[in-house]
């Protein structure tokens, strides 16, 4: 499809943003061929990491609103509907993807495009990259998850901040705040990016999707709730061909060798 590049290379499934001239912006159709790469990446086992990132001087600036002003009569619920089939849908693409998700920050990620990028489970940005709470500027709310991902990422009060004033925050910056992992040079984020996924690709791949959901749950959890998701996923992680690996390896005093089973 023109707009996403898509290739599965030594078990990592590399999705490129491919709109430069619009800061890789999302139309309704590139949004849901994420969707499905992200799902397709979930049920392959033959994927092990997804490497997210974008061409150009932009990750994604967000949703493409050229030519949404110019439908007919808007009837109440036609935008809770929109978003709830859309950029929410997205955003628990991602989110709920069992395979982990690096994103690779190029550039400007705004609005959609910066939740986009916050919901990967690691985050790389290049030194030029910017996250912006775009909505502010347009009179809107934010949307795409942003009031759920921003609290939890960086607390409520700095949140608000970057919510309400809508101001560019720079990579290092980003990094700061706790939204960044690591920030590297424009340069590198692309060897960068590789390193990370081929260490994630060579993991034990069920036991890294099992602490994903027990880390994205965790905050909307008490502890008894935590503790028995965790009790419940060891269980079904020690079924799994990579754990008995790991256990032997340690038992024979080598490296252990991941086969994502």
């Amino acid at each position: 499809m023109t707009g996403i590049r898509h290739e599965v290379r030594d078990r990592v499934s590399r999705i490129t943003l491919d709109r430069p001239e619009a800061l890789n912006a999302l139309t309704p159709e590139l949004r849901e061929r994420l969707i499905a790469l992200l799902a397709q990446a979930s049920a392959d086992p033959d994927v092990r990491a997804v490497v997210l990132t974008g061409t150009g001087r932009g990750f994604c600036a967000g949703a493409d609103l050229r030519g949404g002003t110019a439908r007919g009569e808007r009837v109440a619920g036609d935008v809770a509907r929109m978003l709830r089939l859309g950029a929410q849908r997205l955003i628990a693409a991602v989110l709920d993807c069992e395979k982990p998700v690096l994103a690779a920050v190029n550039g400007t990620a705004a609005g959609l495009g910066a939740h986009l990028a916050l919901a990967c489970d690691l985050v790389l940005a290049a030194e030029s990259a910017r996250f912006i709470e775009v909505f502010v500027r347009r009179g809107l709310v934010p949307d795409g998850g942003g009031a759920y991902l921003l609290p939890r990422l960086v607390g409520p009060q700095r949140a608000k901040e970057l919510m309400f004033f809508g101001e560019a925050l720079c990579a290092a910056d980003a990094q700061r705040l706790g939204l960044v992992n690591r920030v590297v040079p424009d340069g590198e984020l692309a060897r960068t990016a590789g390193l990370w996924a081929e260490r994630l690709a060579a993991g034990p791949t069920r036991a890294l999707a099992l602490t994903k959901q027990l880390v994205n749950a965790s905050l909307d959890a008490d502890r008894a709730t935590a503790f028995t998701a965790e009790a419940t996923a060891q269980e079904i992680n020690m079924t799994t061909q990579d754990a008995q690996e790991g256990l032997t390896a340690f038992a024979e005093r080598r490296d252990a060798v991941f086969k994502g089973r």
